[in-house]
């Protein structure tokens, strides 16, 4: 046992007791333990005898010395364990002179919990048998263990340690698909894999995963399968089992690798069944103390990518009496196979992230790839030799070598570089012709060489991957709780306090009232029939109003004369008593009589309004006769608000979205509307409010947190933005728009590393989501196809993008600064469209469809210019937009950029689509497609640059030429240039087709003022009246009104006039084509009316105004100031 110097601190490990033990020879064997510690024996214990019942009392305590200056350190105690190994002493046979020993089993003490800040703990560790041991045949369930105790005399960490330090652990699985050059026979071959962790002092630390075993393949490796200790020479088979530590595989898709899309599926089954392959199994650990965390953190910031390199070694068997081990050849020319694998180390820099595991890809190790991919000039096998590397300088995989090294290093480039500019290209396949050194920019020297990489080259050929984890104990970037987040979010927004809620009291006092008034009205109904029931009945329907009012007269001064009267206040005293405590809380007495006079007169008001409402209600139907009311839904009202913000008429487009807000205060989908509006207007402070106060009725709302996030961005409050950001990703992960908004915020504040993040969790999102709606529709005709264990269904999905059938559906667009109004489209709205579409096109598969918020809400982007009859003829100075939205001629691709476009434009955040614009253009499944151009189109109508806004069309028309959406948006740019054939053709192509473009509302009224222009008005007829039957409007009304006019259907138009009326009675136009109506009809008074509010309302179509003086010249009346 070594001595313990002063300087170092004693690690005690205590064996204590055994239990189902036994022996080789009798049921008491003697046996004894010997502790190992880092290839150096720590003692033996005393030779116990076992009882009968298989126990055996150790008490048995050895002791190394932790020093972390020198000797023992922390990264010692992370990956070497304590072995403890049972030998059984067999007794002396005659003329033996020697005690014969044999070996039970051998037990593993792991150390780990040294590392988290323990001081001292306790574990039963099973005891393994070796080969051949009695311990192996104990019965079914019953184990063989030791008690262990491990003792320091304070914890090995300091507070400071535990806190700032980390633990890394790196596993390696094993390389799929080696070259078929590899085979069992022959030569022993040593398969090794090595890579660097950067460190604070002067060394890196390497880590090396040695003795791979070449399989020929055949099956799967089984999961789950225990982590092996990274030491050679255990004993016991089972001793070689990490406890507690498993290798658990996963899906492809959830990988972080290079082979985890769809398209590798195929391969990755195929390598890992069927293939060779080199397993390890192996999981090494090093301790990161906090200066290292730091430097750990540094490195993959500068770096990003870490190589691990692979490579085999001969292997010879040593002489006699030691036949069972091996060891390497020295020659630096025994090197064979070397490889290379770009791990992506940035996830780790993802909040909350700890553990990377994929498949990587083995390149041949050429030095220039290596530098351009890494900045790595150090080859860990081949610059420092065979044997562990010790003599690193500062920044490890950053060090730079002497010239003479690096010239070495690189002589084998150029031939290689050749055959892979010709051969089969792959990532990190691009060579340099030179490099730089780090501490200078001046290219090193790099001599022309014949050598090349050739076994290198066969990983490609062959396809080898390695599958590697990388495991740490805490997140290098804590991510922030949700908990966290929901109180930041509190602390700017509070909730809205709840409303008052009483049990019933005010609405008991309102159902007795009414009780009380409906039980008195009979009385005096009784009393009526009493008095004059025969009169009535002689008269009849005869009965003039004298009449009554003489019986009303005597029936007051009978009720009066008898009393009757003065009982039934008395009968109402009570429920009014009720009404005025627990409908208005008033209890105390009034201050002021002129308080009390007005809350008299505020009472009676309230008291008869429910007065008739109860006698409405016990009053037969043919008695009462109300006039019938049109009642205008929220639906409504939001078409309507969006006709106003056509005709830029903002104003009465703010009474409309206000009128909804006064209806249903609680309902958080109006003030977002709302909100968009006011950003459309530009009024960004109002905006917030409204997204503040929606935020307020809900704060788990994932839309109005992240509208509320995209103002805080508007007006520069960048942390506030994160919070809400954040916020929602938490509440919902799966939300694509919530993460690609988050990863345009990294942008901004130049934070590539999150921003990464946040556009690779969005394409997850969206690849799973689509995947699991391929899935469900596979399932539905029958036609999945299972290609893995956990049956997963192949899928098209590429990086960053997904094809499917459809894409979200449009929504708003705002003007830029100093620009008019903006466009509208109102699909989602039209609650008949899909019924309109034809039988027989394919069900399409929407990416939105799963979002509820999204789904119910219309998409509205603006346009100015309403097609009514004379109003449109100023349209030529307006806008219009269409964006693309689902339909099912043709399928498009779908990225988290377009659909992020999509919610963006919605809210008219148009400086947004800008930037996403320029990611989608970029993203390999997005580019220019027909709806990227469309959207171009939608930003130059915008700014009313109608030359470019024609040539995306063209563009357009020529990706997807059978798409509706680029009909009706032709039509509208030629509609607002001023050529009303063209806009006709392309209007009456955009109707014909099959599946409706994104909008249609606007298209009929646009259409349908054409023809009334050119007086085709049976055409202007059937166009409004498909408006009127989708979405009904005062303009789709009028439309029709103005068609049926002009073809003398004058009881037809009147009804169409009347309805738009019912739905705007402040639309001058309605009024003047009413008057016509009238006056054609030979109502005086109707006519004079309709005139009336024509003039108040300031018609401003003169030529339709003097069209009514015609024709009130005509017939003679109309105009009541003649």
């Amino acid at each position: 046992m070594e001595q313990v110097s002063s300087t170092g601190r004693p690690v005690q490990i205590t064996v204590t007791d055994g239990y189902d033990l036994k022996g080789f020879k009798g049921d008491t064997p003697v046996t004894f333990i010997r502790a190992e510690f880092n290839q150096v024996v720590l003692g033996d214990s005393a030779k116990i005898t076992i009882s009968p019942e298989g126990t055996a009392k150790y008490n048995f305590t050895s002791s190394f010395e932790f020093n972390p200056e020198g000797g023992i350190t922390l990264e010692d105690l992370a990956h070497k364990p304590v072995f403890l190994t049972m030998t059984e002493v067999l007794p002396k046979e005659k003329k033996q002179k020697e005690e014969k020993t044999l070996i039970l089993g051998q037990a593993v003490v792991d150390l780990l919990p040294l590392l988290e800040g323990e001081s001292s703990f306790e574990m039963m560790v099973p005891l393994h048998p070796v080969p051949g041991s009695p311990l192996e045949s104990l019965r079914s369930g019953v184990k063989c263990s030791l008690e262990v105790k491990v003792f320091v005399a304070e914890p090995l960490l300091t507070p400071a340690q535990i806190s700032g330090g980390n633990l890394l652990k790196v596993t390696l699985e094993a390389a799929y698909s080696v070259p078929e050059s590899f085979i069992p026979t022959g030569p022993l071959q040593n398969y090794m894999v090595g890579l660097q962790v950067p460190s604070a002092g002067e060394k890196d630390y390497p880590i090396f995963f040695k003795n791979g075993t070449l399989k020929l393949g055949g099956e799967r490796e089984p999961v789950p399968r225990p982590k092996k200790w990274p030491i050679a020479n255990i004993l016991a088979p089972g001793a070689n089992n990490i406890p507690d530590a498993f290798i658990i595989g996963g899906p492809y898709d959830e990988e972080e690798g290079e082979l985890n899309h769809p398209e590798d599926r195929e391969f990755r089954n195929q390598a890992e069944c069927m293939k060779k392959r080199i397993t390890w199994d192996l999981e090494s650990r090093c301790y990161l103390d906090p200066p290292t965390v730091v430097s750990f953190q540094k490195r993959i910031a500068d770096c990003r990518f870490w190589p691990v390199e692979i490579t085999r070694i001969p292997l010879v068997s040593v002489p006699k009496g030691k036949a069972a081990k091996f060891e390497k050849t020295d020659d630096e020319g025994q090197l064979s196979f070397h490889g290379v694998a770009y791990v992506n180390m940035v996830p780790l820099l993802y909040p909350g992230v700890k553990r990377i595991r994929g498949a990587f890809h083995v390149y041949p190790y050429l030095n220039s790839t290596v530098y351009e991919k890494t900045k790595c000039l150090l080859s860990l096998f081949r610059d420092a030799g065979h044997h562990l590397i010790q003599n690193n300088k500062i920044g490890g995989i950053n060090s730079p070598l002497p010239k003479q090294v690096a010239s070495k290093n690189l002589k084998e480039d150029k031939a290689v570089k050749e055959k892979d500019m010709e051969g089969k290209s792959r990532p990190g396949d691009v060579q340099a012709s030179s490099i730089k050194s780090q501490s200078s920019d001046t290219p090193l020297e790099i001599e022309p060489s014949l050598c090349n990489n050739p076994e290198g080259q066969q990983y490609v050929e062959a396809g080898t991957y390695i599958v590697l984890e990388i495991q740490l104990d805490k997140a290098l970037v804590p991510k922030r709780m949700p908990e966290e987040l929901a109180r930041r979010v509190k602390e700017m927004i509070p909730p809205r306090p709840p409303l008052t809620r009483r049990t019933g009291g005010a609405q008991k006092a309102m159902s007795d009232y009414h009780m009380q008034i409906k039980n008195i009205s009979r009385a005096i109904l009784d009393e009526y029939h009493r008095m004059f029931g025969k009169q009535v009945a002689k008269l009849g329907s005869d009965m003039d109003s004298e009449t009554l009012e003489e019986q009303k007269c005597q029936l007051n001064y009978e009720l009066n004369c008898s009393g009757k009267y003065f009982a039934f206040k008395e009968q109402l005293k009570h429920a009014v008593v009720k009404i005025v405590r627990e409908k208005y809380l008033k209890t105390t007495s009034f201050e002021s009589q002129e308080e009390l006079q007005t809350f008299i007169s505020e009472l009676y008001v309230f008291l008869v309004d429910q007065m008739h409402v109860a006698l409405n209600q016990t009053m037969p139907d043919d008695v009462q006769g109300t006039t019938s009311t049109i009642y205008i839904s929220s639906e409504q009202l939001r078409l309507f608000a969006f006709e106003a913000e056509v005709n830029e008429n903002f104003e009465m487009a703010t009474v409309y979205y206000e009128e909804r807000l006064v209806r249903e205060p609680q309902n958080l989908e109006h003030w977002l509307d709302y909100g968009a509006f006011c950003l459309l207007t530009e009024d960004n402070i109002k905006a917030q409010e409204c997204f503040r106060k929606a935020l307020s009725l809900n704060q788990n709302h994932i839309h109005s947190l992240l509208l509320c996030g995209v103002l805080a961005v508007l007006m520069e409050n960048y942390e506030q933005a994160e919070i809400f950001f954040e916020d929602a990703t938490c509440l919902e992960p799966t939300n694509v728009v919530a993460w690609t908004l988050l990863g345009l915020y990294y942008e901004i504040q130049n934070n590539d590393i999150r921003m990464e993040m946040a556009f690779h969790e969005a394409f997850k999102q969206l690849q799973a989501r689509v995947f699991q709606a391929q899935v469900t529709t596979q399932r539905s005709t029958g036609t999945v196809e299972y290609v893995e264990e956990g049956g997963k269904a192949e899928s098209s999905l590429g990086p960053w993008g997904i094809t499917s059938g459809s894409s979200t559906a449009a929504t708003k667009v705002e003007a830029p600064a100093g620009l008019g109004a903006p466009l509208s489209i109102l699909d989602e709205f039209l609650d008949e469209s899909s019924n309109l579409q034809s039988d027989s096109h394919e069900p399409i598969l929407s990416v939105q469809s799963q979002d509820p918020n999204t789904s119910q809400k219309p998409s509205n982007t603006f346009f100015k210019g309403i097609p009514t009859k004379k109003e449109a003829s100023k349209c030529q100075e307006s806008l219009t937009c269409l964006h693309p939205t689902p339909y099912s001629v043709s399928q498009t691709p779908t990225t988290i950029f377009m659909e992020t476009i999509h919610f963006l434009m919605k809210v008219n955040a148009v400086q947004y689509v800008h930037r996403v614009l320029a990611h989608e253009l970029l993203c390999p499944q997005g580019g220019p497609s027909c709806e990227y151009y469309l959207v171009l189109a939608q930003i130059h109508l915008l700014k009313k640059d109608f030359a470019k806004a024609e040539e995306c069309l063209q563009q357009a028309a020529q990706v997807d030429y059978l798409n509706p959406n680029v009909w009706g948006l032709k039509g509208h740019l030629y509609f607002l240039s001023g050529n009303h054939a063209e806009a006709k053709a392309c209007y009456e192509r955009t109707i014909s087709f099959v599946a409706d473009a994104s909008e249609m509302h606007f298209i009929f009224l646009r259409l349908g003022h054409i023809y009334l222009e050119e007086k085709e008005y049976e055409k202007a007829k059937k166009t409004y009246m498909q408006a009127c039957k989708r979405s009904p409007s005062c303009l789709t009304w009028l439309g029709l009104g103005i068609a049926c006019y002009r073809l003398e259907e004058l009881t037809e138009a009147e009804d169409a006039l009347s309805e738009a009326n019912a739905l705007n009675n402040y639309n001058a136009e309605v009024w003047a084509y009413l008057a016509l109506v009238c006056l054609k009809a030979g109502r005086q008074l109707e006519a004079e009316q309709a005139y009336k509010y024509t003039m108040k309302l300031k018609l401003k179509d003169e030529n339709l105004l003097a069209e009514i003086h015609m024709v009130q010249e005509a017939v003679g009346f109309g105009n009541p100031s003649f």
